[in-house]
């Protein structure tokens, strides 16, 4: 067996060594995806079988997305089959999500509460079809509140008594409500909403009244108990009306403070104290005004007014006029016997003159009209304090420099003139409604703001700017005076280097004229000259450097000048 195997072995490595590149790439890839495939195959073949969510398939599409939508705000994973039949993982996870979508309505088919009535039985009785009818009315309010924006769920239980044959022994309707509100509705604290729950209720089961519903929230709590909520709503009536005094006083102030300060600046008026008051009781106002009657009105074609008013018309008129003429004589009747003449005619006795009474009576028709209204809120008195600063400006030198005296800037302050405060007056008290009989009070005032600390911080700017250009300034000096010297170091420098490379060459060419003048004589003198290897080099390369330049004068004289250039 181990011969076998080693000798497979070495026929494996001997075929692996005769294949290509491209051979062993494809190789690779196919025992990767064999790998790949047998892996995907245990995952699928070790996968848990998923459990119908609901048994009954979903044909309806938009129902079927919602329900999907909500299975994945619970993070749980679900499969929609070809029929419609959504799957879960497991049995547990299945309830647990069939209980949402019941609380949330999301089942797909509905129950009619009234779907007990339809089956028909020959042996029910009245007791039975009066508890059937409370289980559905029961069950119709409780869908009904359902329905609302703000209910997650309900709980109604309704109690109707049995009817008694005298009134007095009658039990009332009761009944009471349990509200599981939706996360973020404000149903609790609302009372026009519960309101309108308790008279859904009121209307929907025949003889209950307010005092007989009971609504509560999960916790316990009466939402219903609007005679103990009097006090509250009327502390919920005053800060509704503090609120609603500040929000008109932040309106006059922000129009205030912007007209001044587009006038003045936003540094100089700063602050603005208003104090409105406000009436918030109602009021009911009664007004007669006596009007005159229009007897021909005025012709518009006319350019003059034509009218003809008179401040009455008569109705009725009647005239009665008395005439009285003879003596005053006035018998008292028997003798001895005092007479019944009254005192005022008896001044006239014996008298002889002449009476005349006219008395006229006209019964006139006046115009009225009567006016009622309720006024309210209506505002009051208004008191506006406002303070605007005048101007600091800073003193200059004849050189156009701040003046700097005790380490700080001098300043002068340049208060508001009385004319321009009272035009400012005006205009605040143009824009507040100013009534002075009504007792506003609008005080403009001209007083020096604490700039104590934005001038230190100016100060402390100023004289920083000033200590960096000084700084600055003997930076640049420096600098200046260390080029000059670098420049003037460097001028000597290459004087001195000049000079030494003059002194050198020319101390090369006396020992090049002398060593040539060597050369010719032996030369001449028919010897035999022994060169070094050093001297012989030196030699070819003058040579070719002649030749160089005598080939190239261009490039050579290019190499010059960047030679010269460098030095």
């Amino acid at each position: 067996m181990n011969e076998w195997l080693k000798k497979l072995i070495a026929q494996i490595t001997a075929l692996w060594g005769k294949w290509t590149l491209v051979q062993k790439l494809i190789l690779a890839g196919v025992v990767l995806a064999v790998i790949a495939a047998i892996a995907v195959l245990f995952s699928v073949s070790a996968a848990p079988s998923m459990v119908p969510l609901i048994d009954s398939p979903i044909v309806d599409e938009a129902i079927r997305d919602k329900i999907v939508i909500r299975l994945n705000e619970e993070n749980v994973r679900a499969t929609v089959s070809a029929t419609g039949i959504i799957s879960v993982a497991d049995e547990s996870t299945a309830r647990r999500m069939r209980a949402i979508l019941i609380r949330e309505d999301l089942i797909p088919q509905g129950v009619d509460p009234w779907a007990i009535f339809d089956v028909e039985r020959w042996t029910i009785t009245d007791f039975e079809r009066n508890v059937n009818k409370r289980r559905a009315i029961i069950e119709e309010v409780r869908q009904h509140i359902k329905a609302l924006d703000d209910i997650d769920d309900a709980s109604v239980v309704v109690t109707m008594p049995e009817q008694t044959l005298f009134s007095e022994d009658q039990k009332e309707v009761t009944a009471s409500v349990v509200l599981y509100p939706k996360p973020g509705s404000n149903i609790i604290n609302d009372r026009k909403k519960v309101e309108g729950i308790q008279k859904l209720l009121k209307f929907a089961v025949e003889g209950l009244s307010d005092a007989n519903i009971t609504i509560a929230d999960s916790s316990g709590n009466v939402l219903n108990d609007f005679e103990g909520m009097r006090e509250w709503d009327r502390l919920t009536r005053i800060e509704k009306e503090q609120k609603l005094i500040a929000q008109l006083e932040a309106q006059y102030r922000a129009k205030i403070l912007n007209a001044l300060q587009q006038i003045y600046g936003i540094d100089r008026v700063r602050d603005l104290n208003l104090k409105i008051d406000m009436d918030m009781s109602d009021k009911s106002v009664q007004t007669r005004d006596y009007l005159p009657t229009v007897i021909r009105p005025d012709n518009p074609e006319t350019p003059y007014d034509d009218s003809e008013i008179v401040p009455s018309v008569t109705l009725s008129s009647e005239t009665s006029t008395t005439r009285w003429q003879g003596s005053g004589f006035n018998p008292e009747g028997p003798a001895g016997v005092e007479g019944q003449t009254a005192p005022a005619y008896k001044d006239m006795s014996n008298l002889y003159g002449l009476s005349e009474q006219s008395i006229v009576k006209r019964n006139e028709l006046v115009g009225q009209r009567d006016v009622s209204e309720t006024v309210s809120p209506s505002m009051g008195r208004r008191t506006v304090s406002v303070n605007i600063d005048g101007i600091w400006t800073k003193k200059r030198d004849e050189n156009g420099n701040f003046i700097i005296k005790n380490g700080a800037i001098e300043r002068e302050y340049l208060p508001i003139a009385p004319e321009e405060l009272q035009s400012a007056a005006k205009a605040v008290q143009d824009a507040v409604g100013y009534n002075r009989a009504r007792g506003d009070s609008v005080s403009v005032l001209n007083i020096k703001f604490d700039r104590s600390t934005q001038f230190e911080k100016e100060d402390a700017a100023y004289l920083q700017q000033l200590q960096t250009q000084k700084t600055i300034l003997y930076s640049l000096i420096a600098l200046a005076v260390i080029l000059v010297a670098f420049i003037i170091y460097r001028m000597i420098t290459r004087e001195l280097e000049r000079r030494r490379r003059l002194k050198e060459e020319e101390l090369l060419r006396k020992h090049q004229m002398e060593r040539e003048k060597t050369l010719w004589e032996a030369e001449q003198a028919g010897m035999e000259v022994s060169m070094s290897v050093e001297e012989r080099k030196r030699l070819e390369l003058q040579e070719n450097a002649i030749n160089m330049a005598k080939e190239h004068p261009e490039d050579v004289a290019l190499l010059i000048r960047t030679w010269l250039m460098e030095e």
